[in-house]
């Protein structure tokens, strides 16, 4: 739910729902669980620090600030990767970055897009068309996060929420992949009002939400409804496994938008997986999916 600040004449967030983690001590416990969590990760990869995507939006500044809270700002790195970007999300990436005190890297990807568009793409997959290339260009951006993170003995710090994971909103191997994601148990509702307790500018947290795959693309647009519709959707359908003829019926929400978003659960389990092996001589788990290795990951990024 978005409200006006009359006070100062912008715009804030506010969540209401049952089981949402949105009061002031809820979200204290919660920043101080996520900090733990990030000084906990880098230290048993025995990593030197964390790099993050700075897109300008809420998401990435949130999990730059928590990174800060957990490391110092003197072991984060923030690296801006525009392609599509408008110009006004990548000035406001760079100063999060100030405001933060951390090292800030930008790098246009943009003529590696071209490159690829022009010599790689009309010879393997001449129509793959628009959604092809925005997840050809969430992909660059994990590889040269990667890239970051090889060098310096970094882990890569992902900005995806809960509300994109269930859904499957992200790209496989490209913003979905990360050595960590600080933000993956909070619903992108609990984002923004967690955001808005450690101090984010109200105009970031109120920023049209977009993966910034392609120009104008918006994540409302790409699924259908806001995030404060579909939110209290997976809460229940997900979280508490109810149907949903009871989630349309309760808390009012469309049915095309309840079953798209229940959809979107069913159709991305495969994002959410381990590569499945053929589980020969019964070396899978039963389902035709090998047993994960539960390693720390290396600081390498390797």
């Amino acid at each position: 739910m978005v409200s006006s600040d009359a006070d100062e004449g912008v715009t804030s967030v506010r969540t209401d729902g049952p089981g949402f983690l949105t009061d002031r001590d809820d979200l204290a416990a919660v920043r101080e669980e996520a900090v733990a969590f990030i000084k906990d990760r880098v230290t048993a990869a025995g990593a030197r620090g964390v790099v993050v995507g700075l897109s300008g939006g809420v998401d990435s500044t949130l999990t730059a600030n928590l990174a800060v809270q957990a490391l110092g700002n003197d072991r984060v790195l923030g690296m801006g990767l525009p392609a599509h970007t408008d110009a006004d999300n990548a000035r406001e990436a760079q100063t999060m970055a100030e405001g933060l005190g951390i090292e800030f890297r930008e790098v246009d990807l943009r003529p590696l897009l071209d490159l690829f568009e022009d010599h790689v793409a009309p010879e393997v997959a001449p129509d793959g068309g628009r959604r092809a290339i925005g997840n050809l260009t969430a992909r660059l951006r994990m590889c040269a996060l990667y890239y970051a993170a090889n060098a310096r003995s970094y882990l890569v710090c992902g900005t995806a929420n809960r509300s994109e994971l269930l859904l499957g909103y992200f790209t496989k191997y490209g913003d979905g992949g990360a050595d960590l994601f600080p933000l993956g148990d909070l619903y992108k509702t609990e984002v923004q009002a967690l955001a808005q307790q450690v101090g984010v500018p109200r105009r970031i947290v109120a920023k049209e939400p977009t993966a910034d795959l392609w120009a104008g693309q918006t994540d409302a647009e790409d699924l259908g409804a806001r995030y404060s519709a579909i939110d209290p959707v997976l809460r229940r359908v997900v979280d508490r496994s109810e149907r949903v003829e009871d989630v349309i019926e309760d808390l009012d929400a469309s049915p095309e938008t309840a079953e798209t978003v229940a959809r979107m659960y069913v159709d991305s389990l495969h994002k959410r997986a381990v590569p499945p092996t053929p589980g020969i001589d019964d070396r899978g788990d039963g389902s035709g999916g090998s047993h994960p290795l539960h390693l720390a990951p290396m600081a390498n990024g390797l």
